[in-house]
């Protein structure tokens, strides 16, 4: 229903001036409708610096410059309809500086029989002073805390969470307001979930410190429910007489992983060397025994003591090939390097490898490039070589796929720091992938030790791999193995490039190479798994000048695009946890968002594993890719979509 108009109340004379006489010192203004101030109080005098005859007559909002927060004659309509109106305004002082005022008008009539505004004024200016100071300050200390990697939580005395950091929610996988308000307990698997209410209230009634003021190593749960290690440091503070802790989390996934792969490396090297110095002073007895051996043999005359005897050989030959085996894991192999191009080298050897895996196995060979010159013990290649496909037969026994493509490859400082025992340079890359059942994760990081085997009793030495890695580390090489369970294998053996190679992008000046790195301003999502793969591709592309959202798995990568409506590419990995590959990742976005340009990345070989020619228009980029590698590939792909778009 629309307000009733209220007829303001007529106020006598000797009311008016007795009303004004008892709010003189308060800051009192009264004024006609149309502005002109019939009476000035003296705090007013005070407040503005106009003295009474100065006001009195003049239009009060000339003479204060009233800045209103909303139209004059919207605020008249309702001083008429209502009789009141109040807020905030801002007034001039008579020295030029402006004020915050609070104030309320109550419409009344003069004697007279003209409508007039008693207006109440109070300077709020140093409220607002003091708000702005803490709405900076705050600022600022948000800012601080968005920027510190270290997520940062604040819990009161009954365990509830106050307060949840942007890192926070990045770290646990969760927005503030699904944890604020619910005990911090949440954020912990079982045992410590139900116990945790228990160390708070043991603090508080004994003072026994079991985490206050130290550094500690503790497991965290991320909303997805799964677990991770991180260092807690626990600080404690008292505000409005309560008791709160703030904790500051560090993941340490990523630590663990490289003290894990140093150890693995470290471990490796010690079971290479003592491998590799028995296996050499155990050839020295070989050596012995066959001499010997054979010397008897011309001295005997064909029988049964000579068959005994060629036994006694063939046995010495199987350890001399094992003692080989166990040489090129400990890299005390002797080699023969020479100047070879791997793909003559691996095409010439193709014709070998199909009769050896049989029929049932498609044997293809890809050369992505040419000049492939490396300095490599060609015999000792191809050796392992034939091991790998020897592996993948045995692991595709109805049969299936082997692609081996040559490349040139280029691991640069980023990727180093994400493997410790890689160097950078320039690589020629031999990748071998199948489509055998796969690995899992244990048997992934066992496969290159000594005597390993999953093959059944008889079936395999398990010196194979191992075999194969000394190789490549004896020939200042990096050997990695991808592997999912179902999925097939790849493994990549990086030999050094040598000069006479096709130069790469990586080998030139940094500068050079950076300032022709083509740049966009576009939105792009970027999921990964992996945190340290996941921050060198997020570095890369915002310093191209891409704008740049992150997600660990696919349903985080889908909350995003519904959140973002102008991400223009998914760059994506295939396989990743959390119940989401990559593939299907791209189906929904999509059905979601046809126009959206899709990038694929993965350590396999096989295109068809990234694309499997479901998704139109995908494209894909084999890990470790080089920054030039993926400015150049995204440029392209955004460039066709712009294009596709227009036309």
């Amino acid at each position: 229903m629309p307000h009733r108009l209220i007829a303001p109340r007529t106020a006598s004379p000797h009311e008016l001036d007795a009303l004004v006489h008892v709010l003189d010192g308060a800051d009192i203004i009264v004024h006609r409708l149309e502005g002109t101030i019939t009476h000035w109080s003296i705090g007013c005098e005070s407040m503005y610096g106009w003295a009474r005859e100065e006001a009195v007559g003049e239009s009060v909002d000339e003479l204060l410059d009233t800045r209103f927060p909303e139209a004059v004659e919207d605020i008249r309509t309702h001083l008429k309809s209502r009789g009141f109106w109040q807020g905030e305004v801002v007034h001039r002082h008579k020295s030029g500086y402006y004020i915050n005022v609070a104030t309320r008008c109550v419409l009344v009539n003069l004697p007279d029989g003209e409508p007039a505004v008693i207006q109440a004024n109070s300077d709020v200016s140093a409220l607002r002073k003091a708000e702005e100071v803490v709405r900076s300050r705050e600022a600022h200390l948000t800012s601080i805390l968005d920027t510190v990697p270290d997520a940062m939580i604040v819990i009161d005395q009954k365990g509830i969470v106050l307060s949840f950091s942007k890192a926070a929610e990045t770290l646990f996988g969760m927005a503030a307001e699904d944890i604020c308000g619910r005990n911090v307990s949440n954020l912990m698997p079982n045992p410590y979930r139900d116990a945790h209410d228990g160390y708070i209230d043991r603090y508080l009634h004994t003072g026994d410190k079991r985490i206050i003021g130290y550094g500690r190593v503790v497991t965290g749960r991320r909303a997805d429910g799964s677990q991770f290690p991180m260092e807690l440091h626990v600080g404690e503070a008292t505000a409005d007489g309560e008791r709160i802790f703030t904790g500051f989390v560090r993941d340490l996934t990523s630590r663990f992983k490289i003290e894990e792969d140093l150890r693995q490396a470290q471990k490796m090297e010690a079971v290479g060397q003592l491998t590799g110095g028995l296996a050499h002073d155990f050839n020295n007895l070989l050596t012995v025994i066959s001499g010997n051996l054979e010397m008897i043999e011309d001295k005997l005359p064909p029988g049964r003591l000579r068959d005994i005897l060629r036994e006694a050989q063939d046995a010495a030959a199987d350890g001399a090939k094992l003692t080989g085996q166990l040489l090129a894991f400990g890299r005390r192999q002797p080699l023969s390097p020479k100047q070879a191009d791997l793909g003559q080298l691996v095409t010439g050897f193709s014709d070998l490898l199909r009769r050896t895996l049989g029929e049932n196995i498609k044997l293809s060979t890809v050369l992505s490039g040419s000049d492939f010159n490396v300095l490599v013990d060609s015999s000792q290649l191809q050796n392992a070589i034939l091991n790998i496909a020897l592996n993948a037969r045995d692991a595709m026994p109805k049969g299936g796929s082997l692609t081996t493509e040559i490349s040139r490859a280029h691991l640069d400082a980023d990727y180093a720091k994400m493997y410790p025992e890689v160097r950078s340079g320039n690589f020629v890359l031999i990748a071998m992938t199948d489509t055998g059942d796969g690995m899992t994760e244990d048997v992934k990081k066992r496969a290159i030790e000594p005597f390993f085997t999953t093959k059944e009793v008889g079936s395999g030495t398990g010196l194979g791999l191992s075999m194969v890695y000394g190789f490549v580390k004896q020939s200042g090489g990096h050997l990695q193995i991808y592997s999912e369970v179902g999925r097939g294998t790849t493994i990549r053996i990086y030999l050094p490039a040598i000069s006479g190679a096709r130069p790469d992008a990586g080998s030139q000046d940094r500068g050079t190479v950076e300032s022709a790195l083509p740049r966009g301003t576009e939105r792009i999502l970027v999921v990964e798994d992996d945190p340290r793969v996941r921050r060198v591709a997020l570095a890369r592309l915002a310093d191209m000048g891409y704008q740049v959202l992150e997600a660990e798995n696919g349903r985080r990568a889908l909350e995003l695009l519904y959140e973002n409506d102008d991400v223009a590419l998914l760059f994506t990995d295939i396989v990743m946890p959390g119940g989401m590959t990559g593939d299907e990742l791209a189906r929904e976005v999509r059905d979601l968002r046809p126009d959206i340009a899709i990038l694929f990345t993965s350590g396999y070989s096989e295109p068809a594993l990234a694309t499997n020619e479901v998704i139109p228009g995908a494209e894909w980029l084999r890990k470790p890719y080089t920054a030039r590698d993926l400015a150049f590939k995204v440029r392209d792909m955004l460039d066709k979509a712009q294009q596709q778009g227009l036309s």
